[in-house]
């Protein structure tokens, strides 16, 4: 029995915390299936979805308050207190990210939907649903190698937004000629690419989290 496993067995079983990811992520993920549904929804049905998104946006930024509350108030915590912080900050920029872009496509008013945002914005749930399973395996700790597929995988999704990304600005300038459709369509790609980034940045605190305990 390794050592990280001996102490394991009397470390008391978390029942702060990790509800506090879990419902964090699985929110995350609700509000990332809202947004590729939006893109993928008529004009005159989105505004209840962007009325959704912003509650859920809401919503996970006080489960962010929450755990930073808790982490003053716990003296035993399931992992380090700086990767339970870095973990639900980072899960509550993806949650500003997507919510940004939502509120970019109403704000400036975007009627056509590109297929690059819809690429993305699946990218982006994707993501998040791999981010709902990594939580689920650092729990107790008990598959930390899934935990490394998983942060592999969620690697390479960001890898192909970043190409998604590309793509799409470089057609804009190539093809759009009104200069505010260039902005709107750059803005919110650029939020949705940010989005996968900071899917990257949970995906960095899980995989620190798994090596430390493994």
């Amino acid at each position: 029995m390794s050592v990280n496993s001996f102490f394991k067995l009397f470390t008391p079983r978390d029942k702060t915390f990790f509800p506090l990811f879990e419902e964090s992520s699985k929110s995350l993920v609700e509000l990332a299936e809202l947004l590729h549904e939006c893109v993928n929804a008529p004009l005159e049905e989105r505004e209840d979805y962007f009325t959704k998104i912003a509650n859920l946006e809401s919503k996970i930024e006080f489960l962010t308050q929450k755990t930073n509350l808790e982490l003053g108030r716990n003296f035993i915590t399931p992992f380090d207190r700086e990767d339970i912080y870095s973990l639900i900050k980072s899960i509550d920029y993806v949650a500003d990210n997507l919510n940004g872009a939502a509120n970019r496509i109403k704000i400036y008013q975007v009627e056509k939907i590109t297929k690059s945002i819809r690429k993305i914005t699946a990218v982006n749930l994707e993501a998040c649903q791999l981010i709902v399973e990594g939580i689920d395996n650092i729990k107790d700790f008990k598959d930390l190698n899934r935990v490394f597929e998983i942060c592999e995988r969620i690697n390479k999704l960001e890898n192909k937004s970043d190409r998604i990304f590309d793509k799409a600005v470089q057609e804009i300038f190539e093809n759009e000629t009104d200069a505010k459709n260039i902005i709107k369509y750059k803005e919110v790609l650029s939020s949705l690419e940010s989005a996968t980034d900071k899917c990257k940045s949970v995906a960095n605190v899980l995989e620190a989290v798994a090596v430390k305990h493994s």
